[in-house]
């Protein structure tokens, strides 16, 4: 068993619970305007452009319609191979084992708390995911997923049994406003919100804020008002994200940061809905 994995963060300490090794799946089914990593969404087709616009030869393409092998001790990190795909992909993207990912894990371990895993979107390779988190388990870290809230988590209760937290994104509380902002509907992701909020798994919820209106006062409030019940049992986390340009594609860099004060109303909207831990990075 393999997955597709653009790229591992060996010690990070903005994903999740202390410090952690990020796992970037490769693949995602939403098209998100503010993506800061467009290069996690889809998948190589062999074009070849990326191998022609590479100045270190890092890559070579040995016939059409192939990947090209990405030689990384020859690559000057510029980012033209990934600027120029057509595919919002990366000719970097490894196809690795369960063992290939566990020899990494063990060499970083004893730096780390757990696991991440991130993307693209992890949970369209669940079944990776539901092996390999056993087996970091027995090192005693720790499993956490990052997601978009997509896939059905009621259909994965052996990748939640070993999982021990998600971190879900809710782009917007509004159907029509988050199939603007992301390509996709949001039903299965607010039925998970509130199913892993009743199981004790969802250890933090997301939302980008710009200055666009996609509906972000809406949102925070809707999806506090919606967990509020759950907070009983566990501190869901909040976490306010102002919109950062970095990564993002030309064409939708003038969605806007928010300001300061804006975001600090956000704050104190979801404190006064019940929350207790609400955080601005």
């Amino acid at each position: 068993m393999a997955a597709l994995i653009n790229r591992i963060i060996d010690y990070s300490g903005v994903d999740g619970f202390g410090i952690r090794t990020v796992l970037v799946f490769q693949g995602c089914g939403f098209r998100c305007r503010y993506c800061h990593s467009p290069d996690t969404l889809g998948e190589c087709n062999g074009c070849g452009i990326c191998a022609l616009c590479c100045p270190s030869g890092a890559l070579r393409q040995e016939a059409p319609g192939t990947k090209p092998d990405w030689i990384e001790e020859y690559c000057g990190n510029c980012g033209k191979c990934i600027n120029a795909c057509r595919k919002d992909a990366s000719p970097k993207i490894k196809r690795m084992s369960v063992k290939d990912i566990l020899d990494t894990i063990k060499e970083n371990r004893r730096g780390i708390r757990g696991i991440t895993c991130s993307g693209g979107e992890c949970t369209l390779q669940a079944e990776f995911m539901t092996v390999l988190f056993p087996l970091v388990k027995k090192l005693g870290l720790s499993c956490l997923i990052d997601t978009n809230g997509a896939a059905d988590f009621r259909r994965m209760p052996e990748l939640l049994e070993h999982c021990d937290g998600v971190m879900l994104d809710i782009k917007a509380i509004d159907g029509e406003k988050h199939l603007a902002l992301t390509g996709a509907e949001n039903g299965t992701v607010l039925r998970n919100a509130v199913f892993l909020a009743g199981r004790g798994k969802l250890a933090e919820v997301r939302t980008v804020i710009t200055q666009a209106d996609y509906g972000a006062r809406e949102t925070v409030d809707g999806v506090t008002k919606l967990l509020s019940p759950y907070l009983r049992k566990a501190d869901i986390r909040y976490r306010l994200i102002p919109f950062r340009v970095y990564g993002v594609r030309k064409e939708y860099r003038g969605l806007g940061a928010p300001s300061r004060d804006a975001l600090l109303d956000l704050r104190a909207l979801a404190l006064s809905n019940g929350f207790k831990t609400v955080m601005i990075t």
